[in-house]
């Protein structure tokens, strides 16, 4: 069972990859087209945390980009499940 949640989880991973990369071709090749629009988000100032900047880097990101970065991180995950990667968490309470 977890090498069949495992693979799905790189199917689509795979899936969102060459959509994102298909997305960025055809912009490429269509730059004179006035039919493919950029969708940017607006986003207000905000404070300048780490997470707050890390935001607003996501949200200023094209369509094309965040599937292609969600597919990277659904890689990971997929990786984390089928047990390619793993983490060893532990403590140890010495007496001496």
């Amino acid at each position: 069972m977890q090498n069949l949640i495992a693979g799905t989880m790189a199917v689509l991973a795979a899936l969102l990859v060459i959509s994102g990369g298909t997305i960025m071709v055809l912009r490429a090749l269509n730059q004179n087209d006035s039919s493919i629009t950029e969708v940017t988000a607006e986003t207000a100032p905000a404070s300048s945390t780490g997470s707050n900047r890390l935001m607003r880097v996501a949200k200023g990101m094209p369509p094309a980009e965040r599937l292609i970065g969600w597919g990277i991180v659904l890689f990971v995950v997929a990786a984390v499940a089928a047990g390619a990667i793993s983490f060893n968490l532990g403590a140890n309470a010495g007496t001496s």
